[in-house]
């Protein structure tokens, strides 16, 4: 190469692309490299708001304006698309969440001689980041890293801990894996910090899963207005207003269906926003989510019908989907290509498809496509800001 060559896109890893191919670690659209592969920053290229990036691994694109970002999500959705063959007929406008609006994370903690370590990890490494300030948490989430620092300084062993956090209905929901409470004066250290810090739930896992250690009153999240249960480790989606859209996509997508099979449903995410003038079939394989989901249903006298079915060995088959007037499926990354293949064989003629892979969604929507179904709406979602994991909400007809 012996031009300077610019930065045409984002790639899905992250890295920029220039016209002939090239990855440049750190270009964003604009951007102009040299033969020595020396980056100029371009129109797109912005200072970096956190001192921990790029080292820390819960952030990729922090360099890249609020423009690159949103084409970047919106190019991983419709590049997924057209690599299977399809095109939707309207694509909608992409959302991204805002700074400080991530509602749970996993961080990592370790002792290290007196003090400690706590923050993400390192990208493609073990090694923890210490974090000093943070731009994707909620202020709430975020006000607890520094104790929870001096509790693992104080408490933790030669291994890192495990730390999930997730901000529900009464406060803050804290899982620590990997610390144990061995002894009095242990246990008592850890309720002082429940009480003291005002922990909504704090529970501890040695290797034998989780138990509660302190919970004032039972934890729950608000979904579609409705309180439901919220088992330790359970799936929420990651921003509010990351779920306000895909709920309300869903709805504007599903009007008029009077039967509806949610399905990879956990605690009822979209059940309990759909549930009303309709009847929802919500069908989950994780015992507990299942268990929460019924008990509200049940609490409220909702229109939601559980079913606890592990929908990758046993999905619902071709007679059975074609009994309700449309169908959402929010499965995990891995997608769901067992359960589209069933629901292509069903006379359904209304899907929405809800994923956090664009990968494997566009793979099932071929199945979709091939099937006779058209893709009407494509909206692109990056709930977590500044990383490369991007989500999808879409409808299909027939």
């Amino acid at each position: 190469m012996s031009e300077i060559e610019i930065i045409q896109r984002i790639a899905a890893r992250g890295d920029g692309i220039t016209a002939s191919g090239r990855h440049v670690a750190g270009g964003v659209p604009g951007d102009h490299v040299a033969p020595d592969g020396t980056l100029t920053p371009g129109p797109h290229h912005v200072a970096p708001p956190c001192r921990h990036f790029p080292t820390c691994g819960g952030c990729q694109l922090q360099h890249a304006d609020e423009e690159a970002l949103r084409q970047f999500v919106t190019d991983r959705v419709v590049h997924a698309a057209e690599g299977q063959g399809i095109a939707p007929e309207t694509l909608l406008e992409t959302h991204l969440s805002p700074p400080r609006s991530r509602r749970r994370a996993t961080l990592h903690g370790l002792r290290t001689g007196r003090s400690a370590v706590l923050g993400f990890r390192e990208g493609g490494s073990h090694r923890i980041v210490d974090m000093r300030e943070c731009h994707i948490l909620t202020p709430e989430l975020f006000a607890l890293v520094a104790p929870l620092r001096a509790l693992i300084a104080a408490h933790g062993g030669r291994q890192a801990v495990d730390i999930e956090l997730t901000l529900a209905d009464q406060g803050i929901d804290c899982l620590l894996k990997g610390i144990a409470a061995e002894g009095l004066a242990a246990t008592e250290a850890l309720l002082d910090f429940a009480r003291d810090h005002a922990l909504a739930r704090l529970s501890l896992d040695s290797g034998f899963g989780p138990e509660t250690l302190w919970e004032p009153e039972p934890l729950t999240v608000t979904l579609g207005a409705v309180p439901v249960p919220f088992p330790q480790g359970s799936f929420l989606q990651p921003t509010p207003d990351g779920e306000a859209v895909l709920i309300e996509d869903a709805r504007r997508y599903l009007a008029g269906a009077e039967t509806i099979a949610d399905l990879f449903s956990g605690l009822g995410t979209f059940a309990f926003a759909l549930a009303g003038p309709r009847k929802v079939l919500a069908v989950e394989a994780a015992r507990e989510p299942h268990l929460a989901c019924k008990t509200a249903a049940n609490m409220r006298g909702l229109p939601v019908l559980t079913l606890h079915r592990d929908l990758f060995r046993n999905p619902l088959q071709s007679d059975e989907v074609s009994r309700f007037g449309a169908v959402l499926l929010d499965p995990p990354r891995a997608g769901a290509r067992e359960q589209v293949a069933q629901i292509a064989a069903s006379t359904a003629t209304r899907v929405v498809y809800v994923s956090c892979n664009p990968a494997s969604w566009a793979r099932d929507a071929k199945l979709l496509a091939e099937a006779g179904f058209r893709l009407e709406t494509l909206r692109p979602v990056g709930q977590f800001r500044w990383s490369t994991h991007v989500e999808v909400t879409s409808y299909f007809t027939r």
